[in-house]
């Protein structure tokens, strides 16, 4: 077998996640966040699915993702399409899964260089 050295250029990476717990680069959280390779958003209020509604998702759409990943906390969960469809008609891809989920295709399309943001819910 060989092995390939991880060569991710982005900024701000994901290096653990758990329901409660996320570790971007050297940095724990205990609370939502939205990250992209050149940008970190500490402040972003949802902290549950429930809570999540259009207005928290228009920075994300400021920072222009080619595609918007939203990490729904510990389980699978897909919010109204009323709270993410300004992004579907601005032509941001938009794609629902639990956040663990959302945290390894986040640092699997950052390596890439692709264009994405990770809008997470961490409960």
């Amino acid at each position: 077998m060989s092995l390939t050295l991880d060569d991710n250029q982005a900024k701000y990476q994901i290096r653990a996640y758990k329901p409660g717990f996320i570790q971007i680069n050297e940095t724990t959280f205990t609370h939502s966040l939205i990250i992209s390779p050149t940008q970190l958003i500490t402040d972003w209020a949802p902290q549950s699915l429930a809570e999540l509604c259009a207005k928290h998702l228009v920075i994300t759409g400021n920072l222009k993702p080619t595609v918007l990943l939203i990490g729904t906390g510990a389980t699978l969960t897909f919010p109204s399409l009323e709270t993410y469809g300004d992004l579907l008609n601005q032509g941001i891809g938009v794609e629902i899964m639990d956040t663990s989920a959302a945290c390894r295709t986040y640092n699997a399309l950052s390596s890439e260089e692709r264009n994405v943001v990770a809008a997470l819910i961490i409960k």
